[in-house]
């Protein structure tokens, strides 16, 4: 064992490394996304690593490498269990041969996230052993005893971190390599009996299921990592129960204070029942803090019922814990005074931080996206139109002065929503913007469907080449694989065609008059039509020289500022001024100035 700085999506695949893994595969999302990553810095070439065109697909190729005898790792954030939720319920009832661990990264705030799903939930919703991390060292050392778990019970596992565990950093302690598990996976057998879900096999496999579920709540009442803790007063007749990074801030709040007795739950399902029913004993009063939903505090009122103990259960239930949100240290520490009668801990005097100038979300400088979305705003102008957007870069859109997301759901779903739209106002003008990312992952079956059931709308593909908002994964249409390996690329503009769509163009959005010419031609006519806007992701390539500005030509008149808000261009001492910092050149300003004041870009000498 040797100790290293780590992160903890960092500790979670060097944790699963040191199991034995074979196989991991995922979808980018934060606060997930660098567990794969690093699982691929990693990789001595032992391990098959995949970024998957959705969830979906990563958990079912997980499961068939699990089926064989691998120990299989797939990861995702928490909305992404909904797109993996068909083949999970039905994995829970197949079983695996090999270890498979399910990582999903849920978001209290949500920071980065549509919602703030809790994926404790789905654990019990699957009926699905789940372990809830607290810190980079659990979630390094639990992960590898989460894989021993699912191998011995034959089940997959959930393993559910929360953002402050996934990005904190510690020192921990690694195993060096010579102390890896090594697997060799047997291979696939064949047996129609075990891996075929026929009704009758379902309906053994529930009988199973929840009688292993009773024998899992026994062990895991005493799993290790299941604490109760005596912290100082053992008169005291009040309990707080936890888990996951709020542990970390109870009993921070708790140091060196004669406090009550603490239950962290590691395991959220099958809840530790009888761990819980020796932690309830003696007590008046257990105040339980959690973040996103109050899984423990609902079943601590339940075991309380269950066992006629006369203790009063509080938390989210009774508002003595917020609704919402992420818990901090301080917010822990004033539900931890009132709960105690405890003088509510001052606020920590720092100094005041300088006021930081408003930045709303925006697309980059020299984003293609923005030229996108402008060419379509110029080209549907006095027309009636609805706009429905998607989740990624593209989502920025909905920002002024752009002002072309009218509609945001989940991902894919856009593409769906505009023939709902179209369907009801057929004199509607329909767009549904996609990422190409996100055309691979959710929009082709969307894309199906409307030309299927005769829908009357524009596709507009923003195609740059990469998954850009999660940190620029491959993806089919790349040409690269995460094994490092070049492969033909698939083409959108084939897929497209492939399913009935009769036309598919592809322009540079950067040329803005062609662009807007295209969309105005092709939005013209009838059915399900596509554009595809191709351009690089502005942060990949290296731009061009910065724009220039002709102060004897320029009026200030600002068009460029107002219909852009593009971040490279400002208003300052009362003159429009490019920051060359950010400016990369790409030219759509020049494009939008009516006086020709602005120069430079890729004609710069």
């Amino acid at each position: 064992m040797h100790k290293e700085f780590l992160m903890g999506n960092a500790a979670i695949a060097r944790g699963a490394v040191a199991a034995g893994l074979n196989l991991v595969s995922g979808y980018p999302g934060t606060p997930s996304t660098e567990v794969l990553e690093t699982t691929a810095k990693v990789n001595d070439g032992s391990i098959y690593v995949e970024w998957s065109v959705n969830e979906k697909a990563a958990l079912e190729l997980g499961a068939g490498a699990a089926y064989s005898g691998a120990r299989s790792m797939v990861t995702m954030k928490q909305v992404g269990l909904n797109v993996a939720s068909d083949p999970l319920m039905s994995l829970a009832y197949i079983g695996v041969k090999g270890g498979m661990v399910i990582l999903v990264a849920d978001d209290p705030g949500p920071i980065s996230s549509q919602t703030e799903q809790d994926t404790r939930h789905f654990a019990s919703f699957s009926k699905l052993p789940c372990f809830d991390p607290s810190s980079v060292q659990e979630a390094y050392d639990m992960i590898q005893e989460a894989f021993e778990y699912s191998e011995k019970y034959h089940t997959p596992v959930l393993f559910r971190p929360t953002t402050r565990v996934c990005h904190g950093y510690a020192s921990i302690e690694v195993k060096d390599k010579e102390e890896y598990k090594v697997n060799k996976p047997e291979g696939f057998v064949k047996d129609s009996s075990k891996w075929v879900i026929f009704p009758r096999l379902s309906y053994n496999a529930h009988i199973h299921i929840e009688e292993r579920n009773v024998e899992l709540s026994q062990v895991f009442s005493d799993y290790k990592r299941n604490i109760i803790t005596e912290t100082g007063d053992k008169g005291c007749r009040r309990g707080i129960a936890t888990h996951g990074i709020s542990y970390t801030y109870v009993m921070e709040a708790l140091r060196g204070k004669n406090a009550p007795r603490v239950f962290k739950v590691s395991t959220p399902f099958p809840f530790p029942e009888q761990a819980a029913v020796k932690f309830l004993e003696g007590l008046d009063e257990v105040l339980c803090i959690e973040e996103l939903d109050p899984i423990i505090e609902r079943e601590l009122t339940y075991i309380c019922g269950k066992y006629h103990l006369n203790t009063k259960i509080l938390g989210k239930l009774t508002h003595h814990v917020k609704t919402a949100g992420e818990n901090t240290c301080a917010s822990v520490a004033v539900n931890i005074a009132d709960f105690m009668g405890w003088e509510k801990p001052a606020a920590a005097e720092t100094e005041a931080p300088p006021a930081l100038p408003v930045r709303p979300p925006v697309l980059c400088a020299g984003c293609p996206h923005r030229a996108s979305f402008f060419a379509v705003k110029e080209a549907m102008k006095g027309k009636k139109s609805v706009f429905c957007g998607d989740i990624g870069c593209y989502t920025l859109g909905n920002a002024m002065p752009l002002d072309m997301v009218d509609t945001c759901l989940c991902m894919g779903a856009g593409v769906n929503i505009t023939q709902g739209i179209g369907k009801i106002e057929p004199d509607t003008n329909c767009f549904a913007f996609v990422g190409d990312s996100t055309f691979f992952a959710s929009a082709i079956t969307g894309a199906v469907n409307a030309v299927y059931n005769q829908a009357d709308m524009t596709l507009v593909v923003l195609d740059n080449s990469t998954t850009a908002m999660t940190g620029h994964q491959p993806h089919p249409g790349t040409g690269r694989t995460m094994m490092g390996e070049v492969v033909e690329k698939v083409s959108i503009q084939e897929v497209l065609k492939g399913v009935g769509v009769k036309t598919v163009e592809t322009v540079n959005p950067l040329e803005l008059n062609k662009a807007i010419d295209t969309v105005k031609r092709v939005s013209a006519e009838k059915g399900v039509k596509a554009i595809v806007f191709k351009s690089p992701c502005a942060v990949l390539i290296k731009g061009n020289k910065p724009a220039v500005i002709d102060s004897a030509k320029c009026t200030s008149c600002k068009k460029c500022i107002k219909t852009l808000g593009c971040p490279g261009i400002v208003f300052r001492d009362g003159s429009v001024t490019i920051e060359n910092s950010l400016c990369t050149g790409c030219g759509l300003c020049s494009q939008v100035c009516p006086f020709g004041a602005i120069g430079g870009g890729e004609d710069a000498e």
